[in-house]
């Protein structure tokens, strides 16, 4: 029984670190005094999340020299499709009014689906580099497990039920990346019954394998969690490294035939 009613909580929160600290934030968001740069990072959060949750990622992020355009969007509202364009759009509208002349981007979870989305159906010739953390590219067999839970739906809205592995997953509809893409995925849980069903290595939400990408330009595992993977400052290093040099730091990421790297 215990167990039982275990399940239930966690699954009901299935991608929610804690409806109390989420923070109102309807407008994209710039530091002007460190604008010198024309590099221009757009920052996407994840499902159930708000841009409050990349902000120690923007700080570093302006502090390395970058101009960062801190999207929030109605992630539990709409579905994917409907997601994609206008939070996309409006950060690349931000950089633009910034002078950036290139425009990276950086996501965590979902946002990385909103990301491919986006390419699939606009191109990808805007965007120099991106980073995504911990996205569910293959779906995630946890959504597969738990959608038919009382609530799950109404916490994660009609994006939440996109995110699987069945024949609704919208992350298996879409193509090869054509971009320079990097992904980082976590190999830590602290969500032990999700963790049941997912294959190993997994962040408690996501495995290491549905992270993967097709036409991906680099792989890299890190020891953190999928709710605090945007917040970890060695995260955080990695991904200014890579929007830097197209390299991470550490020797352990792999680098997959890409025809994208280097080319900005």
């Amino acid at each position: 029984m215990r167990f039982a009613i275990g399940k239930l909580v966690l699954g009901l929160t299935l991608f929610v670190t804690s409806v109390l600290t989420v923070q109102a934030n309807t407008e994209p968001e710039t530091d002007h005094a460190l604008n010198a740069s024309v590099n221009c990072v757009i920052l996407l959060h994840g499902l159930a999340r708000t841009s409050a949750s990349m902000n120690d990622m923007q700080t570093q992020l302006i502090k390395a020299g970058f101009v960062v355009a801190k999207i929030d969007y109605p992630s539990r509202k709409q579905t994917v499709q409907e997601l994609a364009a206008p939070a996309i759009e409006k950060g690349l509208q931000v950089c633009k009014q910034q002078g950036a002349d290139k425009v990276h981007v950086v996501t965590h979870s979902m946002g990385g689906i909103l990301v491919r989305q986006y390419m699939a159906t606009y191109g990808a010739k805007q965007f120099s580099r991106t980073v995504m953390l911990a996205p569910p590219n293959k779906g995630s067999e946890a959504v597969d497990a738990l959608r038919d839970v009382p609530g799950f739906q109404f916490l994660n809205g009609p994006a939440g039920l996109q995110l699987g592995t069945d024949e609704n997953s919208v992350p298996l509809q879409l193509g090869p990346v054509e971009s320079d893409v990097a992904v980082i995925a976590g190999t830590f849980s602290i969500n032990i019954v999700l963790s049941t069903y997912l294959p190993d290595p997994d962040d408690g939400k996501v495995s290491v394998e549905s992270t993967r990408l097709d036409g991906m330009c680099a792989h890299l595992q890190v020891d953190v969690s999928h709710p605090f993977i945007m917040q970890d400052e060695g995260v955080i290093s990695e991904v200014i490294s890579y929007l830097r040099t197209g390299k991470f730091l550490s020797d352990a990421a792999e680098y997959p035939e890409c025809g994208h790297r280097y080319k900005h």
